[in-house]
């Protein structure tokens, strides 16, 4: 998953770079609402937390500015400003939860996950799929009730197929959303993540690779119930 964080002070956005990435995100941060529309135009995020009140260009602008632009990304705004009037500008603009300073950093990761849960369609943090289940709260994963052992990058691109199950990703759109901006896109690293994937989810084939498009997380059809016999 991938997030963007639009804050010009630079301790408060160094901490949300870190405890965000160590949440299991990939984080690209902004300084000013000028950089943070640039970036959300030509990148595809799974979130924005802006802040409202930022140089070049405030946050309710950015917000309005992206919507306008048709980018539907959810977005949390973060405000110093305790008037509720502040709070509802941002969500008119098109914001979809807020948190004023200071916060827990427990709390906005919290929130963080729910709006992308919701985004994605769905109300809680447990992903179940025939024999898989993907926690996102508790970032674990099990497999016919047995825990899977997984590296910080599998469970990263577990997690983004489950949340999109039934639907073809494609390569470039898992590199995307995994792996950060100066990643090497014509490495092979992720087939091999994928491979490396597979072999922990055996014997249960969940990863679909369909040719030309991309990979798909699928639940195991659950395999057909005897008939009856019945007496002549």
């Amino acid at each position: 998953m991938r997030v963007l964080v639009v804050e010009d002070e630079a301790v408060l956005a160094q901490q949300l770079r870190s405890h965000l990435s160590t949440s299991g995100y990939v984080v690209d941060v902004a300084s000013d609402g000028a950089e943070g529309q640039y970036l959300a135009c030509t990148n595809d995020y799974d979130l924005a937390i802006v802040d409202l009140g930022l140089p070049e260009l405030d946050g309710v602008s950015l917000i309005e500015a992206l919507r306008q632009q048709e980018i539907l990304l959810p977005v949390m705004i973060l405000t110093a400003r305790s008037h509720w009037r502040d709070k509802v500008k941002g969500l008119e603009a098109g914001a979809d939860d807020y948190l004023t300073k200071p916060f827990q950093m427990e709390e906005l990761i919290a929130r963080v996950n729910a709006l992308i849960r919701r985004a994605a369609g769905r109300a809680t943090p447990i992903v179940e799929l025939g024999p898989l289940t993907v926690n996102t709260s508790s970032q674990q994963a099990t497999l016919v009730g047995q825990p899977l052992e997984l590296t910080g990058f599998e469970y990263k691109l577990l997690t983004y197929l489950a949340i999109s199950a039934g639907r073809v990703v494609s390569k470039a759109e898992l590199t995307e959303h995994l792996y950060a901006q100066d990643f090497d896109r014509d490495s092979n690293v992720l087939e091999v993540l994928i491979g490396r994937l597979r072999r922990k989810l055996t014997p249960h084939e969940l990863i679909q690779t369909v040719r030309g498009q991309g990979y798909r997380l699928i639940s195991e059809p659950e395999a057909p119930s005897p008939s009856r016999s019945t007496e002549p």
